[in-house]
């Protein structure tokens, strides 16, 4: 994944993690798994209207300063919870990848999907989800994020997803630590749709420890 990509995904209120940090970090979490690939840094929720370009630029100066290097906290179940300071400011943030993915039509490609849960004590942002899709969605398309039987609106910028309705992000949240998965659907600028499902095992115990180093 390129950081040109990353980088338009990542709002100009964040910097970008390293990825490199992150990648050595992810292979240390798994004994004697193959060197898992690099990942990106937490998508931030664009301040901008869901129809604007996210701007790369002041995110990729905002890397340069600081701590920007994400540290491998604790791995639990499928989620890993990290923590980086880029510019002086900690991030923390819990993620995993897909246990699934499906395509309509089949088999069509895609860069790899990830999900985050983000804290951000600078900007008083706490466990906010959002969810890298691995392709270019429709513009002005609406995604969908199923959990514990509720089904949530996701709106769409890039390749990113965020909760369409901030006031049901708390329960959102709430529904993903009690439940044993949830699934993204989305539909790509091609018209491909695509349904992801990321096992939520460990989620509840990675978001309480990442609730301990980031309280400040």
């Amino acid at each position: 994944m390129s950081v040109r990509r990353i980088l338009t995904v990542v709002s100009i209120s964040v910097a970008m993690c390293g990825l490199s940090g992150l990648a050595q970090a992810q292979t240390a979490a798994s004994k004697g798994a193959k060197a898992a690939p690099a990942k990106p840094a937490p998508a931030a929720k664009p301040t901008t209207a869901p129809a604007a370009k996210p701007t790369a630029a002041p995110a990729a100066a905002a890397a340069a300063g600081g701590n920007a290097e994400p540290t491998l906290v604790g791995q639990f179940g499928t989620w890993g919870a990290y923590t980086a300071t880029p510019n002086g400011k900690k991030v923390c943030f819990a993620l995993a990848k897909p246990s699934s993915s499906k395509t309509n039509p089949p088999n069509r490609p895609r860069d790899p999907a990830y999900a985050f849960v983000s804290t951000r004590p600078a900007e008083k942002v706490n466990n906010e989800v959002s969810i890298m899709i691995g392709y270019q969605l429709k513009p002005g398309s609406e995604s969908t994020l199923e959990v514990g039987g509720a089904r949530y609106a996701m709106y769409t910028q890039g390749d990113g997803l965020w909760i369409k309705n901030a006031a049901e992000e708390e329960r959102m949240v709430d529904a993903m630590r009690k439940a044993a998965d949830v699934t993204v659907k989305g539909t790509s600028a091609k018209g491909t749709e695509t349904s992801d499902t990321f096992s939520l095992k460990g989620l509840a115990q990675a978001l309480d420890r990442l609730a301990q180093d980031c309280r400040r």
